[in-house]
């Protein structure tokens, strides 16, 4: 029997700072821990995907919806694909469900847009729904090194409320490929989201090194 869904969808936004792995991870974690997602892809990261991996995914969120939900195994509407100028799309309003949004990757141009609220597109625009109805937004930044402007930005969202989640993997769990190292990350956004995983060992558990 197949699991129902969870009432609680999180809104995954993919801009195009390098890590697509991040994103299309936490996609499938959501995916299998049986959560809704509103999910958006700015033209950037559609560039980015088809250079950092070998998927082929299409342009349209209608053709987009069914390949990400053949891809993953999804249930029939688990998986929203919204379009970046879809103003009528239920994350333009803070009416939606969702209580948890995220940003992986975020480019610093997404960062900066959000900050100062532009809202010049969906993706914006369902953060600042976030921001100011006071729920999560994570925003994984994916940038080094980072200029004054892009700390002040992160500063600026830190104190609305934002939690900034820089793709700094740590290196303790003794990585072994590179699924490793980007399930690290996914893990810590995981966390955030009160979603159980397994992808990585808790710190200080079955530990039996001495330091």
């Amino acid at each position: 029997m197949t699991a129902a869904l969870s009432e609680r969808p999180v809104i995954l936004a993919m801009t195009g700072a390098s890590g697509a792995a991040y994103g299309l991870r936490l996609l499938a974690c959501l995916i299998r821990a049986q959560r809704p997602v509103y999910f958006m892809l700015s033209k950037a990261a559609q560039i980015v995907l088809a250079m950092e991996t070998d998927l082929t995914i299409p342009g349209k969120p209608a053709e987009m919806e069914d390949w990400l939900t053949a891809h993953y195994s999804a249930a029939p509407g688990q998986i929203q694909v919204l379009g970046r100028d879809q103003w009528t799309a239920p994350v333009a309003s803070g009416s939606h469900k969702a209580e948890h949004m995220v940003v992986c990757p975020c480019t610093t141009g997404a960062l900066a847009a959000i900050a100062n609220g532009n809202s010049d597109n969906l993706i914006e625009r369902a953060a600042d729904v976030m921001i100011k109805e006071r729920r999560e937004l994570i925003m994984v930044v994916r940038e080094t090194p980072l200029s004054s402007i892009h700390l002040e930005n992160m500063l600026k969202l830190s104190r609305a409320g934002v939690t900034i989640m820089p793709a700094n993997p740590g290196f303790y769990h003794k990585p072994a490929s590179i699924d490793d190292i980007v399930d690290f990350i996914v893990a810590r956004i995981l966390d955030h989201l009160n979603v159980p995983h397994d992808l990585v060992d808790r710190w200080g558990l079955d530990d039996n090194r001495s330091f």
